[in-house]
C-alpha cells in the first residue's frame, strides 16, 4: 500500500473516532487526546495547550518562513432535526455521517494526514505547523487566538473549512453592535412623546439606507443586517429603552475599526462587542492559490467566519466537504471528498514548498 492511501485509510479511522467522541466547544479534552495520539504514532513530536494540539515539522529552520495548516476539533450542538445518532459515525452509501464530519472534521483529518507526509521531509522552502484548535464555534478565548501567542510567528495559512477544495481566496470579517434606542418610561394610559418604541422605524429606516460604497472584487459589498429587536415586558407599561442587535459582514476593504467609526453615526447609542474578527485574504498570484487554480479549483469569497478571523497574515481556506452541510440534521461528508482532499493538499504545497 502506498503512503498517501495508507493516510487516507488512518484519516477516514480517525475522523470516526473523532465523531463517535463529543466535542462541543470548550469541552474538546477528548477529542485534543486523540489527535495527540494519533500524530504521536506516526512519529510526531507534538504538543498541547488547553484543548489545541500542535507541532512543527522534523527538521524545523527558524530562518524560514512558517506555513500554518489549521482546523478544529469542535462542535455545535446537534441540530434538533437529527434522525441519527449524531455522536455514532457511520458509512452508508459512500458518505460518512455524523456531528463535525463535514464542519470541520474531515478538513482537519486531512490537514493532519498532510502534516504528516510531510513531517520529516528536509529542505522545504517554509517549515509547516499544524493545529488542530478548539472552541471555533464560538469564537472562544481559548481557541487559535489564544494559540498564536505560543506558535511561531505564522507568515502564510490554510484553514481547513468546507469549501468542496476550491479556493476560498478571502473571507468576511464580523463585527456585531449592540444599539439602544433610549426613551422615557411611563405607564400606558399617560401620554408619553418619548416612547421609544415609536422610534424604532426611524433607526431601522437609518440602518436600512447606510451604504458602504468600497465593494470588494472577491468578497462584494459590507453586508449590515437588524438581527434582533427587544423592548418592554408587560402590556401596560412603556419602556425606558428599546435593544437592538446589528450583525455587520465587513469584506476586506473596510477595517473593523472603520466600520464601527460609521456605525456609531446611527441615531441611536451604539457599541460593537469585538473588533477581533477581521477580513482576511491571499493575492490571486500567491504560490498556493496558482497551484490550486494549476489544479482546476475555482477560486472565490466566502461570507462565513472561521478561524482566519484571528489570523494576521495571508490565508488560503480550503477543505473537502461543502459549507451547506455545516450544523444541519444528519450531517456528512462523502468518503471521496475526504479520499481526494490528500493528494490535492499535497500537491499544492508540494508547489510552494
Amino acid at each position: 500500500m502506498n503512503r498517501i492511501k495508507q493516510l487516507q485509510q488512518e484519516a477516514i479511522t480517525l475522523l470516526q473516532q473523532l465523531i463517535d467522541t463529543p466535542s462541543l466547544s470548550s469541552s474538546e479534552d477528548q477529542t485534543a487526546a486523540h489527535i495527540k495520539a494519533w500524530l504521536e504514532q506516526h512519529g510526531v513530536v507534538c504538543n498541547q495547550q488547553q484543548n489545541n494540539i500542535y507541532a512543527v515539522n522534523k527538521h524545523e529552520d527558524p530562518a524560514k518562513p512558517y506555513l500554518l495548516l489549521n482546523s478544529h476539533h469542535d462542535t455545535v450542538y446537534p441540530n434538533s432535526g437529527y434522525t441519527r445518532n449524531p455522536y455514532k459515525s457511520a458509512i452508508e452509501d459512500g458518505k460518512l455521517y455524523g456531528l463535525g464530519s463535514n464542519d470541520a472534521g474531515g478538513a482537519l483529518v486531512c490537514l493532519l494526514a498532510t502534516f504528516v507526509y510531510f513531517y520529516e521531509q528536509e529542505d522545504m522552502a517554509y517549515n509547516l505547523v499544524v493545529a488542530a484548535t478548539a472552541e471555533e464555534e464560538t469564537s472562544g478565548p481559548n481557541g487559535l487566538n489564544s494559540l498564536l501567542k505560543t506558535l511561531p510567528k505564522i507568515d502564510t495559512a490554510i484553514v481547513g473549512e468546507p469549501t468542496q477544495m476550491h479556493l476560498a481566496v478571502a473571507e468576511k470579517g464580523l463585527v456585531v453592535f449592540d444599539a439602544t434606542i433610549q426613551g422615557t418610561a411611563s405607564h400606558a394610559a399617560h401620554p408619553n412623546e418619548d416612547n421609544p418604541i415609536y422610534k424604532i422605524g426611524g433607526v431601522i429606516d437609518w440602518f436600512q439606507k447606510l451604504d458602504f460604497d468600497r465593494v470588494s472584487d472577491a468578497l462584494g459589498p459590507v453586508k449590515l443586517t437588524v438581527t434582533q429587536v427587544q423592548a418592554g415586558k408587560q402590556h401596560n407599561a412603556v419602556p425606558a429603552a428599546v435593544k437592538l442587535v446589528i450583525d455587520v459582514r465587513v469584506n476586506d476593504m473596510y477595517t473593523n475599526e472603520e466600520i464601527s467609526a460609521i456605525v456609531q453615526q446611527a441615531p441611536c447609542e451604539v457599541k460593537a462587542r469585538s473588533l477581533r474578527l477581521n477580513s482576511s485574504s491571499i493575492p490571486i498570484d500567491h504560490a498556493l492559490v496558482k497551484a490550486g487554480i494549476a489544479k482546476d479549483r475555482k477560486t472565490y469569497g466566502s461570507p462565513t467566519l472561521s478561524d482566519q478571523a484571528v489570523l494576521s497574515c495571508h490565508s488560503l481556506k480550503l477543505g473537502p466537504g461543502d459549507s451547506l452541510r455545516s450544523h444541519t440534521a444528519d450531517e456528512f461528508i462523502y468518503v471521496h471528498e475526504l479520499e481526494e482532499a490528500i493528494p490535492l493538499y499535497i500537491s499544492i504545497l508540494k508547489q510552494a514548498l
